[in-house]
């Protein structure tokens, strides 16, 4: 089981949330990418740009935020944090 918290928070408000759970068999990257592609889509969101420090973020602490310079688009929040809460 695959497990991962996406929230948008706006003036250290959490303004919605969703946990996306998958039992795939792909790998660990795989199941991030098709997990963020679905909070993108619920969220109705333009999907972010992997800049260096979310991924050092994400091996350290399995955990990210992903702020305005990391959409093309404009976001109508501070930003949107993932957490991978469980993994196999």
């Amino acid at each position: 089981m695959f497990r991962l918290w996406a929230k948008e928070f706006k003036d250290n408000h959490m303004l919605r949330d969703i946990v996306i759970a998958g039992t795939d068999p792909d790998t660990r990257t795989h199941k991030i990418m098709n997990a963020l592609d679905d909070v993108c889509h619920s969220f109705n969101l333009g999907r972010p740009i992997w800049l260096d420090s979310n991924i050092n973020d994400f091996q350290r602490y399995a955990k990210t935020r992903f702020y305005q310079d990391s959409f093309i688009d404009t976001i109508d929040f501070d930003y949107l944090e993932i957490h991978v809460i469980e993994e196999d």
